[in-house]
C-alpha cells in the first residue's frame, strides 16, 4: 500500500533492526517472546511472500490469509505485546516512571472535579455563605440547582468536547478548558449575587465536564496495556484526593471568625434532632455576621484555581497522545513519542509493534468509512460517527456498556452522599455546624484509602469481579442503613448507638463503591471504544455520567427531607441489584487487551468481509491479522 517515504515501517525493518541489537539488553529480555531465529530465516523473503499474498487477497478464504501470513512472519505472531511491556498492574506502574508522573499530573483534571464536588457540599452548610445567600441555604430546590447549575453544564461540555478534542488534540483541549475554569471558578469566589454564583458554576462546570471526558482518554491512550487499568484508575484516586482536601479545607476555614455567624443570636430556625438550627432570614444581624466572616467560604472555593493554574502550565510540556498523531498523519511523531513513553529505542520490536497496531486500526476504519461514506463531508463525518456507535450490536454494545457504567455509578448513590454528606450526618444525629463537617472529612479520608484498592488489583482481577463485588457491598450497606433510619430515625437521641451503626455502614458503602464503580466508570469508557470513534463514544459516556449526576444533585436534596423510613437509601440499592445483574450477564472483560484488541472482545470486525479487510491490511504492514482479531 502507498504511505509516505521514511514512515513505512514493517516486519522486515524490525527483524532487521533486532539482527543488528541482538546483543542488546532490550532484546534479550524479549526473546522468550520472540522466536527469532526461525524468523530471521524468514525475513529475506517476507517482502517477495507479502506481493504476492496481496495478489491472491480476494481469492482465498481467510483462514488461508492467516496461515500464509503467519508463516511470512512468526516472530511478530509470536510477540506478546502485554508481556513485553513489564509487569501487570500496580507492580508495573512503577517500572516507568515518566508515564506515571505524567498520569500523575493530567490527573490534576480528576482533582478539580473531586475538589468542587467536596466544597459545595460544605460551603452549603457554612452560616455566613448562608448569610450571604440566604435563597440558596434555605430552599432545598434553590439548593438542589445550585448543585446541578455545574453538572448540567458539564453534560453539555463532555458532548460538545467531543469533536473539539479530535479536531485540537488531547493535550491542547485540556490546556483551553483550564483557562474556561479559571474564569468560572474567579466568578464564584467573586460572586456578590446568585446570578454571579450560578453563572460561575455553569462556566466552570463546561470545564468540568470536558476535562473528565478528554483526560481518562488522554491517560488510556499513552499507557500500556499491562498498567493501563491502574494508570487511569489514578483519575478517580485524584478525585477522591480532591474530596478529601476540599472537606478538609473548608472544615478549616469555617472557624475563620468562628463556627457562627452570630453567636449572640440564639436560632430559630426549623428543628433538627430536637435543637433549632440557623435561619439565614433571622439570625443575622443588620450589619451581616459578627462571627463567621465570608473568608469561611470564599477562600475554598477560590483555592481551586491554584491546581487549575498548575494543570493549564504544565500540559504545556506533556507530550501528545501518539494515537492522536497517527490519526493526523504524522508516523514519525507518533513512533517518536511512542518510544518516549515506553522508555525503549524507535528501533526496539515492541515499540515498533505497537506502532503498527495504531496504524492498522486507522488505516482499516478510514478505509471502511470511505467505502460506506465515499463523499461524505467534514459534518458528514462527524455525524457518521455517532451513527456508526449504533449502526452495528458490536458498537451498540460498547455504547451500552460505556453508558450503563456511568449511570450506575451516579445512581448507586456516592455523589449523592457527597454532595449532601453534612446534611446526611446531622440527620443520622451529628451536630450540624461542627461534627457533621469533621465526619464529612473522615469520609474523605476513607473515600480516598479505599481507592487504592483499585489501583492495585485493576489489572491483576479484572473488571468484572471488582464491579459485582462493590455492587454487592453498596447494596448490603444501603439496605442497612435505610433499614435503621426506618426504625430510629425518629428518635435519634434515645437510639445513639443505631445512629453511630448508621453512620459506620455509610463509610462502609463508601469503601465498597471507591474500589469499584468509582474507578472503573472511567477506566471502560476509556479503554473500550476503536480510536476513530473513541472521543465520540467517550464524549456520549462522559453525558451520560453528567446527566445522571445532574438528576442525583438536584432530587437529593428533596429525596432526603420527604421520602420517610429510609426510602432514599433503598431506591439506590435497588440500582446497585441492577448493578450487578447487568455486570454479570453482560459486561465482556477488558483486562490485559489493547486498545487495538477491543474488537475481540466485542465480537467486532466479526463479518467476513470486515475479516478479510482487517487482514489485507496487516498483511501491507507486515502485522500479524491475529493482533486485532482474535481474543
Amino acid at each position: 500500500m502507498p504511505s509516505e517515504s521514511g514512515s513505512r515501517i514493517n516486519a522486515s525493518s524490525v527483524v532487521r533492526q533486532i539482527r543488528s541489537h541482538r546483543a542488546t539488553a532490550s532484546t534479550s529480555s524479549l526473546s522468550p517472546l520472540l522466536n527469532t531465529d526461525d524468523w530471521e530465516e524468514d525475513a529475506d523473503t517476507s517482502e517477495a511472500n507479502m506481493g504476492s499474498n496481496l495478489k491472491d487477497v480476494h481469492r482465498v478464504d481467510s483462514k488461508t490469509h492467516m496461515h500464509e501470513y503467519n508463516e511470512d512472519a512468526p516472530g511478530l505472531a509470536g510477540l506478546n505485546l502485554v508481556e513485553s511491556e513489564g509487569r501487570v498492574g500496580f507492580r508495573g506502574l512503577f517500572e516507568n516512571p515518566l508515564v506515571l508522573g505524567i498520569t500523575c499530573f493530567a490527573t490534576l483534571g480528576g482533582f478539580l472535579f473531586g475538589y468542587d464536588q467536596g466544597v459545595v457540599s460544605n460551603v452549603l452548610a457554612i452560616e455566613s455563605f448562608g448569610a450571604a445567600f440566604p435563597d440558596i441555604y434555605m430552599d432545598a430546590n434553590l439548593k438542589g440547582w445550585f448543585v446541578s447549575t455545574l453538572l448540567l453544564a458539564a453534560w453539555f461540555g463532555s458532548l460538545a468536547n467531543g469533536p473539539i478534542c479530535d479536531k485540537i488534540g488531547r493535550k491542547r483541549s485540556i490546556m483551553c478548558n483550564v483557562v474556561v475554569f479559571l474564569l468560572g471558578s474567579a466568578l464564584q469566589t467573586g460572586a456578590t449575587s446568585q446570578g454571579y454564583l450560578f453563572g460561575g458554576r455553569a462556566v466552570a462546570g463546561l470545564a468540568v465536564g470536558a476535562m473528565t471526558h478528554v483526560v481518562p482518554m488522554y491517560l488510556a491512550e499513552i499507557s500500556s496495556a499491562n498498567v493501563r487499568g491502574s494508570l487511569v484508575s489514578l483519575q478517580q484516586l485524584s478525585i477522591t484526593i480532591g474530596i478529601l482536601v476540599s472537606y478538609w479545607l473548608a472544615y478549616g476555614t469555617s472557624h475563620i471568625g468562628g463556627t457562627r455567624c452570630a453567636p449572640e443570636i440564639p436560632y430559630t430556625g426549623p428543628l433538627l434532632n430536637g435543637s433549632p438550627t440557623f435561619d439565614p432570614y433571622t439570625d443575622v444581624p443588620l450589619g451581616g455576621c459578627t462571627g463567621q466572616t465570608q473568608a469561611s467560604w470564599r477562600i475554598p472555593i477560590g483555592f481551586q484555581m491554584f491546581p487549575a493554574l498548575c494543570l493549564g502550565i504544565g500540559m504545556a510540556f506533556m507530550p501528545y497522545s501518539p494515537r492522536w498523531l497517527m490519526e493526523q498523519g504524522r508516523e514519525e511523531e507518533t513512533l517518536t513519542t511512542l518510544s518516549m513513553l515506553r522508555r525503549k529505542p524507535s528501533d526496539h520490536v515492541a515499540v515498533r509493534y505497537e506502532f503498527l497496531e495504531i496504524k492498522a486500526e486507522i488505516q482499516f476504519s478510514r478505509e471502511v468509512s470511505e467505502l460506506a461514506y465515499p463523499n461524505a463531508g467534514p459534518m458528514r463525518r462527524l455525524i457518521n460517527n455517532y451513527v456508526a456507535l449504533v449502526a452495528t450490536w458490536p458498537k451498540f454494545k460498547r455504547l451500552a456498556v460505556g453508558c450503563l457504567t456511568m449511570f450506575y455509578q451516579q445512581f448507586i448513590g456516592c455523589n449523592a452522599i457527597i454532595y449532601y454528606a453534612p446534611t446526611i450526618f446531622g440527620q443520622l444525629g451529628l451536630n450540624p455546624n461542627t461534627t457533621s463537617l469533621l465526619a464529612t472529612g473522615v469520609y474523605g479520608i476513607v473515600n480516598t484509602l479505599s481507592t487504592l484498592p483499585a489501583v492495585i488489583l485493576l489489572d491483576n482481577v479484572g473488571r468484572r469481579p471488582l464491579l459485582m463485588w462493590g455492587a454487592a457491598g453498596c447494596c448490603i450497606s444501603l439496605v442497612i442503613v435505610g433499614s435503621l433510619i426506618a426504625a430510629f430515625g425518629n428518635d435519634w437521641p434515645n437510639h445513639a448507638t443505631a445512629g453511630h451503626v448508621a453512620i459506620a455502614f455509610v463509610f462502609l458503602y463508601d469503601v465498597n463503591f471507591s474500589y469499584s464503580w468509582a474507578p472503573i466508570g472511567w477506566v471502560l469508557p476509556s479503554e473500550i471504544f476503536p480510536l476513530h470513534l473513541r472521543s465520540t463514544g467517550i464524549s456520549i459516556t462522559t453525558s451520560a455520567t453528567w446527566m445522571s449526576n445532574f438528576v442525583i444533585g438536584l432530587v437529593s436534596p428533596k429525596m432526603l427531607t420527604q421520602i420517610p423510613y429510609g426510602g432514599t437509601y433503598f431506591f439506590f440499592a435497588g440500582f446497585a441489584v441492577l448493578a450487578f445483574l447487568t455486570t454479570l450477564l453482560f459486561y465482556p472483560e477488558t483486562k490485559g487487551r489493547t486498545l487495538e484488541e477491543m474488537d475481540a472482545a466485542f465480537g467486532d470486525n466479526a463479518s467476513d468481509k470486515e475479516r478479510e479487510h482487517m487482514e489485507r491490511i496487516c498483511r501491507e504492514l507486515e502485522l500479524p491479522a491475529q493482533a486485532l482479531l482474535s481474543a
